[in-house]
């Protein structure tokens, strides 16, 4: 994406993985947001988001492809500055590592488009099996909603975890499991795509962040977001894919804060 502005800001007091970059871990299996081309080549709003706060503190950015149970434990050990995979805000995470909520997202359901009437609310999800990744909000959130409806006296769902989500809806398309939990844009583009139907959406909706473990960097990327809000650039990019801004000034909530 082009950027309005005429210099790039360099960071002061940043504690950077490798000096002159911006490292970033991502999983790229949430199309449109962050996935791989047919080119092998990673696209989708977060990954040209990542870039450009990069571009604007005046570093070079790096993308780290894992799956999302690796990202935390990973920028705790110092292997990249920033996960920017699109994880979820919660106090928990807040007080292990500085979060910039900056998009929201809620949870849908998605089944084989043979099996759309099937699912028509949450409690049809009942003795279901239900295909999410694993270690998520998403995971979370599924599992929470089996709990309650334990406790209407109805069947608890059959949870299978899978290392991504590309994983999750290739079990889903071989009959493996019966529905996938996911976020609403991915959902929504499967459907698009006419590979599943999202029969139900909106569920929990929560703020999503990008997370630091150095509050220097994380100070100036807030900051950046701000920029970008005010000369119009972050609500173009979010307009392009179809994905929700959370509302406000761009802050950082973290252990400190």
């Amino acid at each position: 994406m082009q950027a309005s502005f005429a210099a790039c800001t360099p960071i002061e007091g940043a504690n950077l993985v490798t000096a002159g970059e911006l490292k970033m871990s991502t999983n790229p299996t949430l199309p449109p947001l962050q996935y791989v081309d047919g080119e092998g080549q990673l696209k989708g709003m977060r990954i040209e988001l990542g870039e450009e706060i990069a571009k604007r503190l005046c570093l070079k950015p790096d993308y780290t492809r894992i799956e999302f149970s690796a990202m935390v434990p990973g920028l705790q050990g110092g292997r990249w500055d920033m996960i920017n995979t699109g994880i979820f805000f919660t106090p928990a995470r807040a007080k292990i590592m500085y979060l910039i909520p900056y998009e929201s997202q809620a949870i849908s359901v998605s089944v084989a488009p043979a099996d759309s009437g099937k699912i028509a609310k949450v409690e049809d999800l009942a003795g279901k099996s239900v295909g999410v990744e694993i270690g998520g909000f998403e995971e979370t959130t599924i599992r929470k909603i089996s709990k309650e409806l334990e406790a209407k006296g109805l069947k608890p769902v059959d949870i299978h975890t899978f290392d991504n989500f590309t994983v999750a809806f290739q079990a889903l398309r071989a009959q493996q499991v019966s529905a996938v939990i996911s976020i609403d844009a991915v959902a929504a583009d499967y459907q698009h795509k006419g590979m599943f139907k999202q029969v139900l959406s909106g569920i929990d909706p929560t703020p999503v962040a990008i997370a630091f473990k150095d509050a220097h960097l994380a100070d100036a990327t807030a900051k950046v977001l701000n920029q970008m809000n005010a000369d119009g650039s972050l609500p173009a990019l979010f307009n392009k894919y179809g994905a929700k801004m959370i509302t406000g000034t761009f802050s950082v909530q973290g252990p400190h804060s």
